[in-house]
């Protein structure tokens, strides 16, 4: 069921009304709307079945309202540059405004918790169970790929400068790297042209094109999109925050609208139709962060050469852990398969989303969809993504709204989708530095831009670590407290919190907790073996 509307009809008449202004005059009291505000955003966040017709009529006045007080501040943007970077401003701004349309129609949960089905017998596939494809075929299977990755993020969260894309992590080796090392590897061995697209971001796209230079002397087709650029939205007036479409006047006032936004950008890139020309069939979608995400035969071979579904859209899917709760879930909802995020889900039932036993997958948003039925949903308009509204509070305190949707939220406009429950190793982001010292450690091989799981290690899961916030998070903070990165090949545990260094030939193993309680510091000496310990207080080791 989707989200229910309110004066829908009235609210997409307005839209239409607005677009044809020609920027006359609006009349609306931009005062009064203010205060209306408020009342606003509390409907579309709680719902309104139970107001009056009173408060009704009031509602879809103010909706309207926002709708014409918004398309003029977008018309006067617009307005702030001239020549063809205008008429493409101008083509975001409408992405915008059918987005920010959507937001006001949607009020209140975009389901009926009671109409959540359990998932049929063959919704999801058991990854062990299929078949690997035979040489004689890999070349023409592989020629039908694209590989794209989502690029759009910075590094910033872990304290580095520029797109993430370009951190190190292994052997002086970026992500992006990586990336490239994979899909060489797989062209050189197979004598194929997969093609690599990298959906970047206005945040992303100058250094990330300054890279991809050092490239093009290897044996791999490279090719960039930019995901739209939309205004962020002040939370108290519903308008934008920026002055001027000059986006690098004010980076601040412009965000990248989720990766849900790829396949309108795809599409608008000309990719899509240049690749489904080329006689390409499907594209494997994943977080450039991911490093278990590498392209897989046997998945690639079920969309190939199946003779059950023909199926337009899969999601890769493992098992849920209790580290993993709040991630996405696949669900069955009015005949179809569907993602379910937990900020979709009514806060009655949010423990019961985190339940391992109720819903024992979660995504891992390494996506296989073909590039025939993008071009479908997009030509018809049905892809109709939940709207995700991100809160932010900007440095000077403005309380901002981005509106924002999810890649994987399309499963439900694609035919015949599928599941396959992965083994954990296909998921293997690094958003953490705790997640960067797995990666980095004796725990993994490197082969060919892959990580592997060490053969020594002798439990197939991957330990869990906890690095402290105030000491680790940033790079190279984390990298000055290791002389080395310790063997974790026996590791199952570590939490370590408070100013703790480490020195080099560290060995953990079994559960090991270090805390320093502030105003102590703990250095570990070199060649320390910890194995079950438990370490706090104060331990400092002196040069002399």
């Amino acid at each position: 069921m989707e989200r229910k509307c309110l004066d829908c009809k009235n609210v997409t008449k307005t839209t239409q009304n607005v677009t044809n202004t020609d920027n006359k005059s609006t009349n609306v009291d931009l005062k009064q709307f203010t205060k209306n505000v408020p009342f606003l955003l509390d409907s579309l966040v709680k719902g309104h079945n139970r107001t009056g017709s009173d408060s009704k009529q009031f509602l879809a006045a103010t909706k309207r309202d926002a709708l014409l007080l918004l398309q003029k501040e977008l018309d006067n943007l617009a307005n702030t540059i001239q020549g063809v970077k205008k008429e493409h401003v101008k083509k975001e701004f409408e992405g915008f405004s059918e987005l920010f349309r959507r937001f006001l129609d949607e009020s209140g949960p975009s389901l009926d918790w009671n109409k959540i089905e359990k998932l049929p017998p063959d919704a999801v596939i058991d990854y062990t169970t299929l078949q690997i494809p035979t040489a004689d075929i890999l070349h023409e299977m592989l020629n039908k790929l694209v590989v794209v990755k989502l690029n759009g993020g910075l590094g910033t969260s872990m304290g580095c400068y520029g797109p993430k894309s370009v951190i190190t992590v292994r052997n002086d080796l970026t992500f992006l790297d990586l990336t490239v090392q994979q899909i060489e590897h797989l062209n050189k061995t197979y004598k194929v042209n997969v093609p690599l697209v990298l959906m970047n971001s206005f945040n992303t796209d100058e250094d990330t094109e300054k890279v991809i230079r050092k490239y093009k002397n290897l044996n791999i087709e490279i090719h960039t999109f930019n995901q739209s650029c939309y205004p962020r939205i002040n939370r108290d007036s519903l308008m934008p925050i920026a002055k001027s479409a000059q986006i690098d006047d004010n980076l601040e006032a412009w965000y990248p609208p989720g990766h849900g936004d790829f396949y309108l950008s795809f599409q608008n890139s000309g990719l899509l139709d240049k690749f489904v020309a080329e006689g390409r069939d499907y594209c494997f979608i994943s977080n450039i962060d991911n490093l278990g995400a590498t392209v897989d035969l046997r998945i690639l071979n079920v969309l190939l050469n199946s003779n059950d579904k023909n199926p337009e859209f899969v999601m890769e899917v493992t098992d849920k852990t209790k580290a993993d709760v709040k991630g996405g879930t696949l669900i069955h909802y009015e005949n179809r398969l569907r993602l379910l995020e937990i900020a979709q889900v009514p806060k009655e039932h949010v423990e019961d989303f985190k339940s391992v036993k109720t819903f024992k997958f979660f995504n891992t948003n390494n996506l296989w969809i073909k590039l025939s039925a993008i071009q479908r949903v997009v030509r018809e308009d049905s892809l109709n993504l939940e709207i995700i509204v991100n809160n932010k509070i900007l440095e000077k305190g403005l309380n901002i709204i981005q509106l924002e949707t999810a890649v994987g939220a399309a499963m439900k406009s694609f035919r015949n989708g599928i599941g396959i429950n992965v083994p954990r190793s296909r998921f293997l982001p690094v958003k953490k530095t705790s997640d960067l010292l797995l990666v980095m450690s004796n725990l993994y091989n490197l082969k060919h831009g892959s990580l592997l799981m060490s053969p020594q290690r002798m439990f197939p899961t991957t330990p869990l670590v906890k690095l402290g916030d105030n000491h680790f998070s940033k790079v190279q903070e984390f990298l000055n407290r290791f002389a080395n990165i310790p063997d974790l090949l026996e590791l199952d545990h570590l939490t370590v919190s408070g100013d703790v260094t480490f020195g080099r030939g560290v060995s953990f193993k079994g559960t090991v907790i270090i805390i320093a309680n502030h105003g102590d510091r703990i250095d570990i000496p070199s060649g320390a073996i910890l194995e079950n310990k438990i370490v706090s207080g104060n331990m400092r080791i002196l040069d002399h």
